[in-house]
């Protein structure tokens, strides 16, 4: 039986992997994801990838969510490829993406690379978020400036008042579809990391948000999906579940 469960409110890409993303009113959705999302990321000589955090794939590199990215399809139709923008903090368009970066980030070892045969999803292509979840965190942590941009979601779906924080878990395992094309398929939800707490333009940093998150629902955020039919999501889309 279908059940409306909410509204696409909002809807983020972010073409550059760790940097700040782009607010979008609608959006291409192929099998890979949202077109353009995460498409690049800053790799350092190492062959380790920009991040908040340290592992054997990710380097912490301090600045990158002070930094916005954008992306444009490439001229030619469908399957034509598309370019990143890097924006700086004062809002203008780098136009040496790399030579920027290095000043930035105070490392000459980095640059822009396009994803390869590894994919640069941490986890899953779609990332959806509640307005259910995200106020629960905000009342949980009151002094804490919070919205979605600390949790990097693709989809920020208002959900009907009275709906429980962690609403997604319920749906794990099930089918969705957004708009009249796109149906994506709910396999589970994202573990966070200090990325939650990173400061970026008009959030500081904090641990608060990580702890408060980590005590109530295991580190877990957020309900992440596969695409299994591309089409086009748009604000004010219903996400229907199958």
């Amino acid at each position: 039986m279908a059940d409306n469960v909410g509204v696409i409110e909002r809807l983020w890409r972010y073409p550059i992997k760790s940097t700040g993303g782009e607010r979008l009113r609608s959006a291409e959705v192929d099998l890979r994801g949202l077109v353009g999302d995460r498409l690049y990321a800053v790799r350092d000589g190492d062959g380790r990838f920009g991040s908040g955090k340290n592992t054997r794939r990710f380097r912490r590199m301090d600045g990158l969510l002070h930094l916005r990215s954008r992306f444009h399809r490439g001229q030619g139709g469908p399957g034509a490829e598309g370019l990143p923008e890097l924006v700086a903090p004062d809002g203008h368009v780098v136009g040496e993406p790399t030579a920027f970066l290095r000043a930035h980030l105070r490392r000459d070892d980095v640059e822009l690379a396009r994803e390869g045969e590894v994919s640069h999803f941490d986890q899953l292509p779609i990332s959806v978020l509640t307005t259910a979840t995200l106020d629960w965190v905000r009342r949980t942590v009151p002094d804490v400036p919070v919205d979605e941009r600390r949790f990097r979601p693709n989809l920020l779906v208002r959900t009907p008042p009275g709906t429980p924080p962690f609403v997604e878990d319920e749906w794990i395992g099930r089918e969705a579809r957004l708009g009249t094309t796109v149906r994506i398929d709910f396999q589970r939800s994202s573990e966070r990391c200090a990325m939650t707490g990173q400061a970026q333009q008009g959030l500081p940093r904090t641990s608060a948000v990580l702890k408060a998150i980590a005590a109530a629902h295991d580190n877990r955020l957020d309900a992440l999906a596969t695409v299994l039919t591309p089409g086009t999501v748009r604000v004010g889309d219903p996400l229907v579940l199958g």
